[in-house]
């Protein structure tokens, strides 16, 4: 008798047009978008055998040998019979033939989810070898949507499904790898840190997912992590197999540590920076007006994202409509640092502007927020400590050489070019027997000169907290980036003192996972302003 509920049994009367069957994840029979309700364990046990062969004859032999684990009944054979009798009624008689020496099940083309996915992948493999990564990435990911969850979830305990469940997930891991490589052709490498770094922790074997890792990270910035990653890995194989990595692995990690070229993002030459996005982030329905100014300076689209508390703030929020260049976006947020993350990669954001939480001339440490954005966030991001105010002479950058230092020398240019303003580079003078920061100023004035087209005016300071207050004490904004060891110091020791006695607005800079386009690789030589900073 048909139901009218979600799930039914098909009577011996009732003939759909094409019954689909399921076997990755639970085993499912679906007609006429509703679920066939299948028998008991043995009934579903047989089905499931046919299918893993499908199209094919399988005996009634080998049906009552895997049905009782090798060790079938003197019954055995009825048993089955029985079983092929039941289904044959809920799915119709022609479902499954009768074929010496045993039954076949029928499945029509494209009803069959292991038939899709293998007829996706084959697809998206030769995309790749026609070397087209979007088209293989895009037919992976429709290959991998076919899965419900594990394979034959429901029968996978029988001592039968133990081989073809192993072949299945390795089919599935084989496509995700695949996948995976496609999306980093395409320069997803930032998006897809989360998922293969749980992939490896699931898989710590698989080396071809190591090396996606590796390359992620690597192409992120974090050269460091990863070749902890291959180190960890490597560890990971010895102790548990008594092997070490093989060829392909090792030669990545050779790569890695001598930076070689073929490693880089091979889209980045093809990305326009203009494409990109200043992100400012307002913790409430209004956004700082000073924010705004310094991202229409920077001159990049804006994005101004209010992330709210509670949502009767939404009926407060201030029109952005008419300022140029600005999309706006409001919502609810629980967890602000994961959501400006999330922003900043969604969008392809080149900088984010926050104003800076209270506290940071006088705390040693940073906010926990601070923290999780500074180690995830693909763009840069700048905290702005006071007021832009008419007057001042242009933009001032303390410069120590740091990578932070780089970063925040890259907005400020773009900044000081948005402005109309000059831009200068105050380091520190001979002392205590080491030379003057002269040379990393001219190295820095070069770079700035041909990465942003603006001349940078060097200039030379007491390297002390008080020569360098008194250094910027002209400038309209001062931009610093914060301490190399930010993790054990916060912002530093010269930067609290600028945050807290500089005249002028202090834009403190961490730079992002993505790289600059300013620091030179080959620079080492580091000055600090003080003991600590």
């Amino acid at each position: 008798m048909v139901e009218a509920a979600a799930t039914r049994s098909l009577s011996s009367g009732y003939r759909p047009q094409m019954l689909e069957f399921r076997v990755l994840g639970p085993l499912e029979v679906v007609s006429g978008g509703e679920t066939v309700s299948l028998g008991g364990p043995r009934q579903r046990a047989v089905l499931a055998i046919l299918l893993l062969n499908v199209n094919r004859v399988v005996s009634v032999e080998r049906l009552a040998d895997d049905l009782y684990a090798g060790e079938p009944p003197v019954t055995a054979v009825t048993q089955v019979q029985r079983q092929v009798s039941e289904l044959r009624k809920l799915l119709g008689g022609a479902a499954i033939e009768t074929r010496t020496p045993g039954y076949l099940v029928h499945v029509e083309p494209g009803a069959f989810d292991l038939d899709r996915f293998e007829r996706l992948t084959a697809d998206a493999a030769r995309a790749l070898e026609q070397a087209d990564p979007a088209t293989a990435a895009r037919l992976y990911r429709e290959a991998l949507a076919v899965w419900r969850g594990a394979p034959l979830a429901d029968v996978a305990y029988e001592p039968f499904a133990q081989t073809s469940v192993a072949r299945l997930e390795e089919l599935r891991l084989a496509a995700t790898e695949q996948r995976v490589a496609a999306e980093l052709q395409l320069g997803h490498h930032l998006q897809l840190l989360p998922e293969l770094e749980t992939l490896v922790s699931d898989h710590p074997l698989r080396e071809r997912l190591r090396g996606h890792l590796m390359l992620a990270l690597y192409r992120s910035g974090r050269q460091a992590e990863a070749l902890a990653v291959y180190s960890r890995g490597r560890e990971t194989l010895v102790d548990e197999l008594g092997i070490e990595p093989g060829p392909a692995l090792r030669a990545l990690e050779r790569s890695i540590l001598r930076q070689d070229g073929s490693l880089d993002d091979p889209t980045a030459a093809a990305t326009a920076p203009d494409s990109r996005s200043v992100l400012v982030v307002a913790p409430g329905p209004a956004v700082p007006a000073d924010l705004l100014e310094l991202a229409r300076l920077f001159g990049r689209d804006t994005i101004a994202a209010r992330l709210l508390a509670d949502e009767r703030e939404l009926g407060l929020l201030e029109p952005l409509s008419k300022v140029d260049r600005v999309r706006t976006a409001a919502f609810v947020s629980t967890e602000p640092a994961e959501d400006v993350v999330r922003l900043a990669v969604a969008h392809d954001v080149e900088l984010v502007l926050l104003a800076a939480p209270p506290g940071l001339a006088e705390e040693a440490g940073l906010p926990a927020e601070l923290h999780s954005i500074f180690d995830r966030s693909p763009a840069d991001l700048g905290l702005l400590v006071g007021e832009i105010a008419d007057g001042g002479d242009g933009v001032c950058v303390p410069f120590g050489g740091g990578e932070h230092d780089w970063a925040a020398l890259e907005v400020a240019a773009r900044i000081a070019l948005g402005a109309g303003s000059s831009l200068r580079l105050v380091g520190t003078r001979a002392d205590a027997g080491r030379r003057d920061a002269s040379r990393l100023l001219a190295d820095a004035s070069l770079a700035v000169q041909q990465v942003a087209g603006i001349e940078a005016a060097p200039e030379l300071a007491e390297p002390t907290e008080d020569g360098l207050v008194e250094a910027v004490e002209t400038a309209a904004l001062v931009v610093v980036g914060v301490a190399p060891r930010w993790r054990r110091v916060g912002i530093g020791d010269a930067r609290r003192a600028l945050v807290a006695r500089a005249r002028p607005p202090v834009l403190l800079v961490h730079q992002g996972l993505r790289p600059g386009g300013l620091a030179p690789r080959e620079a080492r030589t580091r000055f600090t302003w003080t003991i600590g900073a």
